[in-house]
């Protein structure tokens, strides 16, 4: 089960990330959602993903399996449609929770901003409060907002 917040943001927090990694996903099907990702950290082996995803909102199902490359290629041909490109950075907040904060598609005229924070429970996440130096930064939630999941967001311009 994936439980997580999401905001719609302006470029990235003014503090240091814990992590950077640069991703590319694209998307089998988008309802439900049948999503490849590749994601690279600087200096590790890159990671392919094959995910499942059910309805937005603030929980949903979610199912992810570690693929090799080669399906990974497999399946980005079989979508024969542009990737996503992602740049996305954690960072560190109180309690053991990350915030990731992504740039999407930068240098397209659709790139954008947006950040989420996953938790443990619903009541976690509803109680969650950001820490004084978020406060600013995630001022735009759209966790409950048709059409802001990135499954619709490839629809929209794949």
């Amino acid at each position: 089960m994936e439980i997580e917040r999401k905001w719609l943001t302006n470029g990235w927090p003014d503090v240091e990330p814990i992590r950077t990694l640069y991703m590319q996903q694209g998307y089998v099907t988008t309802a439900p959602a049948v999503r490849i990702r590749s994601h690279q950290e600087q200096g590790k082996q890159t990671k392919y993903i094959l995910c499942f995803k059910g309805d937005g909102g603030l929980s949903r199902k979610e199912i992810e399996t570690e693929i090799s490359e080669g399906l990974f290629e497999q399946l980005k041909d079989f979508i024969g449609k542009p990737m996503i490109a992602k740049q996305q950075r954690r960072y560190a907040l109180a309690g053991g929770l990350v915030l990731e904060a992504n740039l999407v598609d930068e240098g397209l005229d659709s790139e954008f901003y947006y950040a989420e924070v996953e938790f443990e429970s619903e009541q976690q996440a509803m109680q969650w409060q950001p820490d004084e130096w978020l406060k600013e930064y995630l001022v735009h939630e759209v966790t409950a907002e048709k059409g802001q999941s990135m499954a619709e967001y490839w629809n929209s311009t794949r």
